[in-house]
Formats: C-alpha cells, structure tokens, sequence
C-alpha cells in the first residue's frame, strides 16, 4: 500500500521502517513517576475549555487499596462482580471499575486502571469521542501507580507507534495535514496489575472483561487495535475458533473482527522493547489497520 508519509515518518521507516520506535533511554525511577504524574495531571485538564475547567466537577479518581492489607483479608474482602454492566453509563461504569473487589487481584494494586484518551470528556451521556480503541493486556507497575494505562518505556514507545499513524492519546490531539483529529482511546483487558507483572489467569480476564466490552459499547470505535497475546483471546474467542490455543503470529496479518468491529492485531510494545526485530512486523500491522480505516 501507499501511504503519504511526511519527512519524520520516512525517517522513521530507514533501517527496516522502525527507526522512531527505537526506545528512548532508561530514565531515574524518580524521573519516571513524574513523568507518569504529569500524563495523569494533563489528561482531563487538556480536554476542556477554560471555562468547563472552573465548572468542572472533580472527576471519578482510582480506587487505592491499602498495600499492606493481611494475608487472608484479600480472600475475606472478594465480593461478585455488580449486576448490570451492560447497562451502566460512563461514569457509573468507571465507579464500578474503582470499587471492584471481584478477584484477588484488588488486594494488590494501589490503583484501577479505567483507560484515557479520546477527545471530548466523557458525561453520563456521551462518553469519549474515539474512532481507534488500543487495547492492551494488563497494568504494569508504573501503571499501577498512576492509575493511567501505558505509561513508562513500553508506553513511550506506543506513543510513538501512535503518532507514526497520525493518532494521539491526548484529547487535544491535531492533526499536522489539516485534516480532523481523529480520537484514540487507549484501554486494559484487566484493570488491576497482576503480582509482579505476571501474565493475565483465565479467573482474572473472566471477571474483568464485561468492564471492557462495555467500554466498547459506549465508545462504539471504528477500529480497533488488539496489542499482544492476550488482547487478542479477550477480543476474539466468540469469532475465531480455538483462539486460545493460537499463537499470536497466527492471529496477526489479517483483519479480525469484534462483533462488527474490525480488529487489527499486533505485538505489545512491551515485548518490541524485548524483542526489537519484530518492530518491523509490528509495522506492517499499523500499515493494515491504517488502510482498513482509510475503506471504513
């Protein structure tokens, strides 16, 4: 396919098209906790007018659980899942998401992680104004911090996969070519962080996926972007057969669907970081994503 790309995208592409990808140096922890602050402060400030900002009323803030809560407290502290998430608006949803004690991951975290992005805030109305949905496995630590999704190194590096598109996480997001923003949601299968960053367990994605798909109901994306391995069972088990027995490069090269969604997958920036020769393949998924929403 071709595609207009201006001069920082072409430099991106030399040496096997991944050149912008290339991640930044490791930084001080203290540097990245403030850095991962900062997205946090500015994500809801830069959606509004000056004037919505006087008005604003306090957004929803992320759950934090006490971290030194007794071993067998978490077990005595599990409650189901709320009733009616399929019919929940925006901000009730964010709330259940907060108040979630459904597995065990709730005695760990120190906050939930809902997602951000779009560009509009969200009202029990409408919720953010997103045409691309990314949607990634888990939080990290730093994630787990902050209460924003893909933050740090692995996030650094989406933010640069976004921007190879013409998206942007932020709301305030323009476009350099004159034509309309286009919004970018960025959300987690789970929304707490597994202990020590370990892979999802099929309990966990069970109890956290109704939080997702109506996040995906209310955002109604054009398109969405599936990252890693599990993303990809989470959104695919109803349409591809024996998805969770595929490995994620049998997944990947194809357009997909979530209910009539389409559905592009492709590596997590967090094993790129790992493994930096399949920046190239990861490409080539961006570039298929990109020419199924220019036929949308």
């Amino acid at each position: 396919m071709s595609l207009d790309l201006d001069p920082r995208q072409r430099a991106m592409l030399q040496e096997m098209g991944v050149k912008v990808w290339s991640p930044l140096p490791q930084f001080a922890a203290t540097e990245a906790l403030q850095a991962c602050a900062e997205i946090a402060a500015t994500v809801e400030r830069s959606a509004q007018t000056p004037a919505q900002q006087e008005r604003t009323v306090p957004a929803v803030r992320p759950a934090a659980v006490p971290a030194a809560a007794a071993p067998g407290a978490a077990a005595m502290a599990l409650q189901p899942r709320v009733v009616g998430v399929e019919r929940m608006d925006w901000p009730t949803l964010q709330q259940a998401v907060c108040d979630c004690r459904a597995c065990a991951l709730c005695s760990g975290r120190k906050h939930t992680v809902f997602g951000m992005g779009g560009l509009r805030a969200p009202t029990a109305d409408q919720p953010p104004l997103a045409d691309w949905l990314i949607v990634g496995e888990a939080p990290g630590e730093q994630e787990d911090l902050v209460g924003v999704p893909f933050v740090g190194p692995a996030g650094q590096l989406l933010d640069n996969m976004l921007k190879s598109m013409g998206l942007d996480r932020k709301r305030e997001a323009a476009r350099g070519d004159g034509q309309a923003a286009r919004g970018t949601y960025i959300a987690n299968v789970l929304k707490c962080r597994p202990p020590s960053n370990r892979n999802p367990e099929g309990e966990e994605v069970a109890q956290c996926l109704a939080y997702l798909q109506r996040q995906i109901e209310l955002l109604r994306p054009k398109m969405i972007l599936a990252m890693g391995r599990f993303a990809a069972q989470a959104l695919l088990h109803d349409s591809v057969p024996h998805t969770h027995s595929l490995p994620l490069g049998k997944l990947r090269g194809q357009v997909q669907r979530y209910r009539s969604i389409p559905v592009v997958v492709t590596y997590h920036p967090a094993y790129l970081l790992r493994a930096p020769g399949e920046k190239a393949k990861a490409w080539a998924d961006l570039c298929l994503a990109m020419q199924t929403f220019s036929e949308l």
